[in-house]
This record gives structure tokens, sequence and C-alpha cells, in this order.
């Protein structure tokens, strides 16, 4: 791309190329002459787009609230996606998932053995012992947000509970690694210590992915890998981090009668964390959680 210095910045900022991503594009370029893996410009949000995103990420965590005060042993899931669909729409905002190729329903809630993307039904009914994924994603004003949550209902085995805490310390590993000017790879390779120290494994079909302008973007952002290694996090990338940890193998199938659900090939448990993370200047921004 060829832009002077006075031009209008390639981000759609409105400001001069020179006093908004011209040094920025300088360092990338230097890093990119050196052999790393550099962001797209479609990876990185501008200041009003980010301030879109973190509105929407807003209501997302209203949602999750909403869910968390309400959810309980003896409700089906189908009242969760209810939940989910009236306070989504009285923000203002649509479910993500609602009608995105082909998924029917506002809001993924994965049981037990499901790892991800679980749909809600009258037919199924929360009992005491399950460990359900609720996973709500929104769009406000044409932009996304997405994160999900875990519940414990009723009374929970030991065994379950520690895989529910050790899947959020993986999460929140993987989000400790995130610096700007660092690598993608920094984020798999913190998740997968924390998992395998613990005797678990990780979901390597799944990852987490640019979101904000759409549902998912690019980069893939894999739960699995080495440090020092992948596309370098670069200020204004917004990506989910959203680890899946089997209690047993990582391998999985999906369900042949709904096309969708993802499930543990042993029939062991499954738990999922997932969060927005804005790459800042100085750090990161956590926009939905």
């Amino acid at each position: 791309m060829n832009i002077g210095r006075n031009d209008k910045c390639w981000c759609k900022s409105g400001l001069k190329y020179k006093r908004c991503h011209l040094e920025f594009d300088e360092k990338l370029e230097s890093l990119k002459l050196k052999g790393f893996e550099v962001p797209s410009q479609d990876m990185i949000k501008n200041k009003e787009q980010i301030n879109c995103i973190r509105e929407s990420a807003k209501i997302n965590n209203a949602v999750l609230d909403h869910v968390a005060e309400n959810i309980k042993e003896g409700m089906s899931t189908e009242e969760i996606d209810k939940l989910v669909y009236d306070y989504t729409i009285s923000r203002g905002a649509i479910p993500a998932p609602l009608n995105f190729e082909g998924f029917p329903k506002s809001v993924c809630t994965s049981i037990n053995e499901e790892i991800c993307h679980g749909i809600p039904s009258k037919d199924i009914i929360l009992k005491s012992g399950d460990i359900v994924n609720v996973d709500v994603s929104t769009i406000f004003n044409g932009y996304y947000s997405d994160a999900s949550r875990m519940f414990m209902i009723g009374d929970v085995s030991n065994k379950a509970k520690k895989l529910v805490e050790v899947s959020k310390e993986c999460l929140i590993k993987g989000v400790e690694a995130v610096k700007p000017w660092g690598f993608l790879g920094d984020i798999g390779a913190a998740v997968q210590e924390h998992a395998e120290k613990n005797g678990y494994s990780v979901v390597r079909d799944f990852g987490g992915h640019g979101v904000g302008i759409q549902f998912h973007e690019e980069p893939f952002v894999p739960h699995v890998g080495n440090k020092g290694e992948g596309v370098v996090l670069a200020p204004g990338m917004i990506f989910t981090i959203e680890p899946m940890i089997n209690e047993g193998s990582p391998e999985l199938f999906v369900d042949e009668e709904n096309d969708w659900t993802a499930i543990t090939e042993d029939g062991l448990l499954s738990s999922q964390w997932e969060y927005t993370i804005l790459v800042t200047e100085d750090g990161i921004e956590i926009l939905a959680k």
C-alpha cells in the first residue's frame, strides 16, 4: 500500500497517517524483515471501533450476569436460551449465534462431556452434579463480542469442581501471557503447560478467534503452542481466548443429529471459559468475560 505521511490513515480513524499508524507500521515492517509473522491491517481496530466493541461487550457481560442470577437445577436449557434472547433484545442488541450458519438458538449450552456448541432444548433439564458452559455472543450496533462462563449445578463432584477451576486458571494463564508485541504462541504455551501439569488435555480442533467487526475473524487462537511463535500481538488486536480443557483425551466427535455439538470421544468431562481481549499499547483490556 502506498500512503503518504499526510494522507488519511488506512485504519479509517480520520487522522493523518503520520499521527496515527505510521510509527506502528514501521515497527511491524521491522519485525517482518526479521522473519516474524505480523498481523494484517484488518486485524487492527481503530479507537472508534474499539469503543463500539466495548459497548457490545458491556451488554454481553450483563447477559452472562443475568444468566448467573437465574440458572438453577431443574430448568431447561431452552429456558436459558429465552433468558439470553429476552435480555439481549431488551438492551437493543442481537444474540449473535441466532441463525449464524444455521445455528437455531441464541446461546450455546454445553453440559458435562459436551465441549462446545450445545443446542438449548426444552428436553434438556439441568440436574444436580452437572457442569454447564453458557457461551454468549452479542451484536450491538453491528459490533460483536463473545464470552462464556462455567456454572456448577447443585452438588457437583470434587473431580468436576477441580476441572472447572483448573480450566478457569488455564484461561487466566493465557490472558496473562498476552503482551503488546508478544506472540500468539505465548498464549497456547501457557494454557497447555497449566492444563497438562494438572493431568488434563487441551482441545485442538477449536480455538479462539478475532472478533469485533465480524463474529469470527483472523487470527485463529490455538490453546497449545510454543513461546515466541505465531503472529505478533500488536496493539489494536481484539480476539477471544477460550481454552476447552478435557478430563481425558482431547479427541472429540460432532453430534450427527444436530451437526453442531462437539462431544468428548471418551465421554469424560470438558470445561471452558472465554474472554474477549484487547491488546493495548501498555498491556491488555478484558472486554467481555
